[in-house]
């Protein structure tokens, strides 16, 4: 497959960008790698090319290939812009989780310690992975909506539940869509609202076809989710990415959390001020 080499992007919201047009036309392989990075994009500044080829389930080879398609020369070049870019470097979590694991034998108190670990290398990632700018415009898009619609299924509830409850606190017009019942709401959004999705991979279907729904009438989409290359960008959502540690099904959600209080209390001033 073809693919015209662009020059090497010069920053990591350049990376992202870059990303997320290449991803769809990858080929198979290829587009392993695009999903392993954009999940994974802080372990770039700290491991091989041979570590992050077996993350993405392919060989060195393919990985390399990835970056060139990218705009690199290699996985160095795209190391390096990492490297530079988060001065003092990403924590490396997977080292202490890993000694937490082999030295605790699974007690109460060290899953405890696992997680709070966790919950703190997620939100020291915050700020570098949420775009200041992006983050303003989210805010004055729903400060300005007549109504917001809130919808965030399965591990994303209690996030899409909490901005509801911070919206009724400071009295913004705000509805949530849970899908209970299988009752469906969307008839209820109009012109001038405006719809706060959060999603993670796997994304929910639910939040994906009401999104859908929305988008195609116009409706304005902004959206919290943890991947550059999510599918919600294709509904042209205003996306606030944010990047949690994982255990396997369980994931922190500090950074998201900390991120849906600041966006709500920013919302919520907004509007009285205005």
């Amino acid at each position: 497959m073809s693919q015209e080499i662009a020059a090497a992007p010069d920053s990591i919201k350049a990376f992202d960008e870059r990303l997320v047009q290449v991803s769809d036309n990858l080929p198979k392989r290829l587009k392993q790698c695009a999903d392993y990075v954009a999940n994974n994009k802080d372990r770039i500044a700290v491991s091989t090319v041979a570590e992050m080829a077996e993350g993405a389930g392919v060989q060195p080879s393919a990985f390399m290939r990835f970056c060139q398609i990218l705009g690199f020369s290699g996985f160095s070049e795209m190391q390096r812009l990492f490297r530079d870019s988060f001065v003092g470097g990403w924590p490396d979590y997977s080292t202490r989780l890993h000694h937490l694991r082999e030295t605790a034998s699974g007690s109460p108190s060290a899953l405890l310690a696992e997680f709070v670990d966790a919950g703190r290398v997620s939100l020291e990632g915050l700020l570098q992975t949420v775009d200041a700018q992006l983050l303003e415009q989210a805010v004055q898009q729903l400060a300005a909506a007549r109504m917001i619609h809130i919808v965030g299924m399965r591990r994303s509830f209690p996030v899409a539940s909490y901005i509801a409850y911070a919206f009724e606190k400071m009295a913004v017009p705000a509805m949530l869509h849970s899908a209970v019942g299988k009752l469906e709401s969307h008839h209820a959004i109009r012109e001038g609202d405006v719809m706060l999705a959060i999603t993670f991979s796997p994304y929910s279907a639910e939040t994906l076809d009401l999104v859908e729904q929305v988008a195609v009438r116009g409706i304005p989409v902004v959206a919290i989710t943890d991947k550059s290359v999510s599918p919600l960008h294709k509904f042209g959502a205003l996306t606030l990415t944010v990047s949690e540690v994982d255990f396997g099904a369980f994931r922190s959600l500090s950074a998201t959390l900390c991120l849906a209080i600041a966006l709500s209390v920013a919302v919520g001033t907004m509007r009285q001020d205005d």
